[in-house]
């Protein structure tokens, strides 16, 4: 069972929770990554993502250079520890209908952020190595060789 920090993306992307809605999304474009976390210092005060400018910015026609992203940000955002399996984090996921999970560390600082895209991913080249192994196999000798 793989951990989730075998995958998430270390340190996260993060802006100040008074940085512009344009600010964000520059630093999401920079790191090119679907969300980026409003710390406070070490604080956790929410998260805002690729869904969040559409429905809550654009759909709204709010200008993204004067909106900071305090007012258009989740709060309360769902964490997880750093030795939750894929699995555990996928399940997280697919029953709150995220896409995106802050690793919150022992010490409570956040750590690392993972997507439903690294968890798929990864899982799907894993899947690949499967195969290919059994493809190795059969090729070889052929089953009971």
């Amino acid at each position: 069972m793989t951990r989730i920090m075998s995958v998430a993306q270390t340190p996260p992307t993060s802006v100040s929770p008074e940085a512009s809605v344009l600010e964000a999304v520059e630093a999401m474009a920079r790191d090119r990554v679907g969300a980026v976390l409003a710390l406070a210092g070490e604080k956790l005060e929410g998260i805002f993502t690729e869904r969040d400018v559409m429905m809550k910015v654009v759909l709204q026609k709010l200008d993204p250079a004067k909106t900071p992203i305090s007012t258009v940000m989740t709060r309360n955002v769902l964490t997880i520890a750093p030795d939750l399996s894929e699995e555990e984090a996928l399940a997280l996921m697919l029953e709150h209908h995220i896409r995106h999970l802050p690793v919150q560390g022992d010490r409570g600082a956040i750590v690392g952020i993972v997507s439903i895209r690294n968890v798929l991913q990864d899982r799907c080249e894993h899947l690949e190595q499967e195969v290919d192994s059994l493809v190795a196999y059969m090729g070889a000798d052929g089953p009971g060789g």
